[in-house]
């Protein structure tokens, strides 16, 4: 899933942007989470991290969008930036924030689109991190981290549950803990460590991760949800 955030003080501006990726998503199979926010200061006051793309106009009220692009910077140096704007002339500063692009409203879904993919890209060219395993049977396998839905440990066994099936190898939870690394991935208890962007729901002290639903320990699930909450830049309570 992409997280993405529309910070635009047109209501009907922001509607017209999440109709867009839902469009976008459709035809070319991604899932988009949408947040919207009507000026610029909340979200920059309440930010947390967690987006992949944040879409800013840059005429606001209270806040301007450069302005809150300079201070998203300082909270946040690699997510996605995408200016909305009427006057193409204020966009030219983005390189100063670090803006992958532009887009001149009124915002037709072709140049949407176009902007998107360029995007997508980026982000998917963050997320090719690999690890390589080797395999309980013999072999190694090197796997996509973001295609990592969760990790158990099961009878002294591995098993990387991705989505492209799962594969057993040896070890120790510890060890793939820190060969992951720990910014989308938290432990729910001692068996499983959870892919914090595949989490579809989470309802007392079970976490559902597609099909699966994952026990969280009552030790772990204060530091798990509030990774969870960091993760998708929060909102609720820990």
């Amino acid at each position: 899933m992409i997280r993405t955030v529309i910070v635009e003080d047109d209501a009907e501006a922001a509607e017209l942007l999440a109709g867009y990726l839902e469009k976008y998503g459709r035809e070319n199979g991604e899932t988009f989470s949408v947040e919207k926010f009507g000026n610029a200061v909340p979200f920059i006051e309440g930010y947390r991290g967690g987006y992949d793309i944040v879409f800013m106009d840059i005429e606001m009220e209270d806040l301007d969008g450069m302005s809150a692009a300079r201070l998203l910077r300082e909270r946040d140096k690699s997510v996605t930036l995408v200016f909305v704007t009427n006057m193409a002339q204020f966009a030219i500063k983005g390189y100063e924030v670090d803006a992958l692009d532009f887009i001149v409203k009124p915002v037709s879904y072709a140049a949407f689109a176009f902007k998107m993919k360029k995007a997508v890209a980026r982000i998917k060219a963050k997320e090719e991190k690999t690890i390589s395993v080797n395999l309980a049977g013999g072999g190694y396998a090197k796997l996509i981290v973001s295609r990592i839905r969760y990790v158990e440990i099961m009878k002294h066994r591995i098993v990387y549950h991705t989505e492209d099936g799962d594969l057993e190898s040896n070890g120790t939870l510890k060890n793939v803990e820190s060969a992951l690394g720990a910014a989308r991935f938290a432990r729910c208890n001692s068996c499983y460590l959870v892919n914090l962007g595949f989490v579809d729901m989470v309802k007392e002290f079970v976490c559902y991760v597609g099909g699966d639903e994952l026990q969280i320990s009552q030790r772990k699930r204060k530091d798990f949800m509030k990774a969870l909450n960091d993760y998708i830049g929060g909102g609720f309570d820990v």
